[in-house]
Parts: C-alpha cells; sequence; structure tokens
C-alpha cells in the first residue's frame, strides 16, 4: 500500500527494504513468543524457530534461550533480559503480553526518528483505514508534525474542528491535558478520536499567540472527497479534500455531472486547500484528468532506485486552463498534484499559501491481527525533478486570509483563482 500522507497518510505494495525484512522478523519472533505464551499458560513447553519457552504465571516468567538476533551486530539478548525483568519482577504483574509487544514495536519504529513510519495496533489501524474511506468518529482534522510539534494540518469540511474555529498549523500542545511532546502522529491519533458525542479537549497554540483549550465533541464523520460548483462566466469550481478509496470514482461522478451541466466550461479552479494527502495512486489518477502523456511521479528509495508513475488514462479536461489553490494544509499527494500540474505549463497559475512540505512515501503492511505498520520507503520528486520536502511550494499568487476575512466570512484566494481563471479565457 503505498500513500503519502500522515500522517500521516495505497494498494500497491515495493518492499525491497532490508530494514523492513528486519521488522518483519522482529514482529515474527515476538508473535511465536507471545502466541506460546496466551496457549499454554498452564507449563506447557513448546518448541520453534530455535526458542524454548516456558510460562508460569505466578510470578509470570518468560524464559527464552537460543535466542536469533537480527544484523550481526545487533544483540537481542538485552531486550530478552528486559522482557524477563518486567514479567518477573514489576509489582504490577502480570501483563498482557499482547500490550507489552505493541508498545515494544511502537518503540521501535519511533527510534527511527520519522514522524511518518510508525505500528499501529488493531483499533488504530482500523481507524486510520475508516478515514481514509472517508468515515470515522472523531473530530475531523487531519495532524502532522513540523519542527518535531505536532500540528493540525487541515481541519476537514464541515468538521466538529472546523465549525469550532480549529485552523491548519494549529499547534497541539496538549490532548486532554496531556502534553504531546515526543508524542507520534499515530498516538495523537489514537487519542483524539474516539466515539460520537463525547468530548476530547485540546490545548492549541496558534502563531506566537497564547495557549487556549477547545473541547470538540466528536461526530461520525462522513465526508466526500470531490465536489464542484458553477461559479459563473464559464468557470467549474472543483474541491478536492483529500486521496481516499472513492476518490476516482467520486472524481469520475463529478467531472460527468459538471461537463454535462455546464456546455459553456471555459476554465477550471482546482481547490487543493486543506488536502493532506492520501492515496499515492489518486494523485496519479487526477493529474490524468489534465496531463496528456508523460510522468506524473517519481520516486526513488534509498539505494536509489528511481520508479516513474505515468499518466495512466486519457481525461476529459485536457484543453481547459487550469488554476490550483492550496495552503499550509496541502500536502504529499496534493503536492504531487500540483507540481505535476506545474512542471506541464498545465496550472496556469497556483493562487494561495506555501504548502506544507511533504516530500516522502510511505508504504503500509497489515498484520493478521489488524495491527499495522508505515514505514517511509521512498522520497517523491515532481516530473522536472523537484523535492519539496520540508519546504513546500510557493504559489504564483501569495494571498493571506486575515482574522478580518474570517470574521466576514471572505475567502480572497477563491476571490484571486477566480480573477485569474477568468483572465485566461478572455
Amino acid at each position: 500500500m503505498n500513500y503519502v500522507f500522515d500522517i500521516s497518510s495505497l494498494k500497491t505494495y515495493h518492499f525491497p527494504m532490508s530494514a523492513l525484512k528486519t521488522l518483519q522478523k522482529f514482529y515474527t519472533v515476538l508473535f511465536v513468543l507471545l502466541l506460546s505464551v496466551g496457549l499454554f499458560t498452564g507449563g506447557y513447553y513448546f518448541g520453534k524457530r530455535g526458542f524454548d519457552i516456558e510460562y508460569k504465571k505466578n510470578p509470570p516468567v518468560v524464559r527464552v534461550v537460543n535466542k536469533e538476533t537480527g544484523p550481526q551486530d545487533v544483540d537481542f539478548s538485552e531486550f530478552w533480559e528486559v522482557w524477563d525483568l518486567i514479567n518477573k519482577e514489576h509489582i504490577d504483574r502480570p501483563f498482557d503480553p499482547l500490550k507489552l509487544m505493541y508498545g515494544a514495536l511502537k518503540g521501535l519504529t519511533s527510534a527511527v526518528g520519522d514522524p511518518y513510519t510508525s505500528f499501529l495496533p488493531p483499533a488504530e489501524n482500523e481507524s486510520l483505514g475508516s478515514s481514509l474511506n472517508g468515515e470515522y468518529e472523531g473530530i475531523g482534522a487531519e495532524l502532522g508534525m513540523k519542527d518535531n510539534q505536532l500540528i493540525i494540518v487541515a481541519p476537514l469540511d464541515g468538521s466538529p474542528a472546523q465549525k469550532l474555529g480549529v485552523r491548519s498549523s494549529d499547534a497541539i500542545m496538549k490532548i486532554n491535558g496531556e502534553d504531546t511532546a515526543g508524542i507520534s502522529i499515530t498516538e495523537a491519533v489514537g487519542k483524539i478520536r474516539g466515539p460520537k458525542g463525547q468530548g476530547v479537549t485540546l490545548t492549541l497554540k496558534r502563531g506566537e499567540g497564547s495557549d487556549f483549550n477547545l473541547t470538540i465533541i466528536r461526530d461520525k464523520i462522513v465526508i466526500k472527497s470531490v465536489s464542484w460548483e458553477d461559479k459563473g462566466d464559464g468557470v467549474a469550481y472543483i474541491r478536492l479534500s483529500r486521496f481516499g478509496e472513492k476518490t476516482p470514482q467520486e472524481w469520475n461522478e463529478a467531472v460527468s455531472d459538471m461537463l454535462s451541466k455546464m456546455p459553456n466550461l471555459k476554465s477550471i479552479i482546482l481547490d487543493l486547500r486543506g488536502n493532506p494527502g492520501g492515496f499515492l495512486t489518486g494523485s496519479v489518477y487526477v493529474a490524468s484528468e489534465f496531463i496528456e502523456k508523460g510522468v506524473v511521479v517519481k520516486q526513488v528509495t534509498a539505494s536509489g532506485a528511481a520508479t516513474n508513475l505515468d499518466v495512466e488514462r486519457r481525461g476529459k479536461l485536457l484543453k481547459y486552463p487550469v488554476v490550483v489553490l492550496i495552503d499550509q494544509g496541502s500536502a504529499s499527494a496534493s503536492e504531487i498534484l500540483t507540481l505535476a500540474l506545474k512542471d506541464y505549463d498545465r496550472a496556469e497559475a497556483v493562487v494561495g499559501a506555501k504548502s506544507f512540505g511533504k516530500g516522502t512515501v510511505q508504504d503500509a503492511r497489515d498484520f493478521k491481527d489488524g495491527s499495522g505498520v508505515h514505514v517511509t520507503v521512498a522520497k517523491w520528486l515532481s516530473p522536472k525533478g523537484i523535492w519539496i520536502h520540508k519546504a513546500g511550494i510557493t504559489p504564483d499568487y501569495v494571498v493571506d486570509i486575515t482574522e478580518e476575512d474570517v470574521k466576514n466570512f471572505r475567502d480572497p484566494q477563491l476571490e484571486k483563482a477566480i480573477e485569474v481563471a477568468k483572465e485566461q479565457v478572455k
């Protein structure tokens, strides 16, 4: 599963990386150990893959001998010593061994130092999958990490977070009073999401202002990823809020509806503001609507191996000029799409604010117990070889939205985009 969001962020597997193989081997070792613990609690001895295991409930003792190691310069004996010590000596024993295993795997991925590489226990993994499908229970905000600080990448359209005034780039200092220093994106998602009708209190910091608390009541979030409007004078406005599993289908429906209802179509505004990304294949699919042929995005792995993802179909909007709207909440897949349109001169102009700047690709693998792991396996480059990681895309027309604009429900970025779009067809 390839995706380019966090948050971070999918159906094709590319796993040449030795690091991920090591992770799989480590996971298998732990799983065998814990499966035997659960099934043979009466002192039954189980031998497999060079392991001899004995379990006694009180005190709980897990004895492992003839341990395999990973790379030659890594000795896993220290890990097992700590495991034994906790299970034998800790005052609160016995512990749930599965919980300990998940904690170990979270620590392993966290040690990589990449906020987009993470291990997700079953509940968190399911929650992330649901959000990419556009349906889950929570506050409706995509999270990200910037300068080691947890932030709001974008509140989703019509969500509880958006209705209460949460904005892109708001820093999340605390969740229900717990400091977010050192927290991973997936851990934060697990704490913020929850049953509909229950509240979560976020301590936010906006710019240089003081911290403030905001209690948001969770709701069921069901959001279509594509919508459109007729802005008059032959200008069509298409809003693309994310790249989920259903985005290609929803995109086709929107484009067909737009073309049937706008025989006078002259130009298009593509709004990617607050679009945090999602499925990599979705960005290629949408780019193919506007670009006739060629490379949409390049992927380069740690070994230097490069893969090109090309235009995959003949689009219906090849002849129409396009104006793209972005802001600080536009990340990963939306940045891929924006740069592809720019590199092929299909974007007449980019309007708004500098984008988020996420130039890496994650592969996701699900395990039988419902858990999953996301690993950053590549960086992506535009067709011309541009890498915008941590730098973002600067619009051709930089337009700020002020506090006064928000109070008066004005959208100067969209107003500028409409102005530019109309100039293109005079």
